[in-house]
């Protein structure tokens, strides 16, 4: 059985000598380990998808996702509600979801861990047909993450950085309603984030409670009360006391309609998407089978 490899080539800033280069050493590793590895190199969005798909039908037995989180949402997506399980290599600008499971940051220790793994189940969330494994967001996340990918090309966490700086004094908050089971409520909100694991990236915690294996999704909504406040208070992302941000309310939920007067701008896994005025978001209990030590 073979071991796939899928590699987003310029992923955090990669130049295309480090993309060979990784797929050099993503073959030697697999094939140290007595499998037989087969490497594919994305060429545009939509890619790994197709790629992870294939691998699947061809019976492969991992599949392992070397790239950002939007490689990782593509991958993900391919191999939910099967039993191939999926690994990671984290090259991203944030790599949130692979600090969450303790994947370790080097290439090579991360094949090699994955490939001995026993596979587990974590839940998936979904937005509107679009299913995520880490977060998703509708608010001033949704924006820088629109603003990213307006980038294109090669983009790095410096880009990440100076946009998010700027979206901090240019964003406007916008009213929504979200309905519950435990009701429906009304708010003018700077960020409204579902999250199925606790980090954004950058071991920034946005829900600091989460788990990926619970059956539930964290619902993260911040008030707008004051600009400066919001800014003031952004330490907390990551110390774990996003709870005291003023404004700031997180609910366990199964599900939830989000509803504004404008159509919605929204992400899933940093991947942009525009919704309409109603969106439905819902959580898949142990729909990813995950390899990691």
């Amino acid at each position: 059985m073979s071991v796939t490899i899928i590699i987003n080539p310029i992923s955090g800033g990669a130049s295309p000598a480090r993309a060979r280069a990784r797929a050099q050493l993503a073959s030697a590793v697999v094939d140290r380990h007595g499998d037989r590895a087969e490497v594919f190199m994305t060429e545009r969005r939509g890619h790994a998808r197709e790629l992870a798909k294939a691998a699947v039908r061809r019976g492969a037995r991992l599949v392992i996702s070397w790239g950002g989180d939007g490689t990782l949402n593509e991958v993900a997506s391919a191999l939910a509600f099967e039993n191939v399980p999926l690994a990671l290599v984290p090259a991203g600008s944030g790599n949130g979801f692979a600090r969450e499971l303790g994947v370790d940051l080097r290439p090579e220790r991360a094949i090699t861990d994955a490939i001995g793994a026993e596979p587990r189940a974590i839940d998936l969330g979904e937005v509107d047909d679009r299913l995520f494994v880490n977060v998703a967001g509708f608010g001033f996340d949704a924006y820088v993450a629109a603003e990213f990918d307006k980038r294109g090309g090669r983009r790095g966490f410096a880009g990440y950085v100076a946009i998010t700086a700027r979206a901090l004094v240019t964003y406007v908050p916008r009213n929504y309603t979200i309905t519950t089971a435990e009701g429906r409520n009304a708010s003018r909100a700077v960020l409204v984030t579902v999250a199925n694991s606790a980090q954004f990236g950058n071991r920034a915690r946005i829900a600091p409670h989460a788990l990926l294996d619970d059956g539930l999704l964290d619902l993260v909504v911040v008030e707008e009360r004051a600009r400066w406040r919001t800014v003031c208070h952004i330490p907390r992302l990551f110390d774990g006391t996003v709870e005291r941000m003023p404004g700031c309310s997180i609910r366990r939920i199964r599900e939830a309609t989000i509803e504004s007067d404008q159509p919605m701008t929204f992400h899933v896994d940093g991947e942009p998407a525009q919704g309409g005025t109603r969106l439905q978001v819902r959580v898949h209990p142990a729909a990813l089978r995950v390899a990691v030590k």
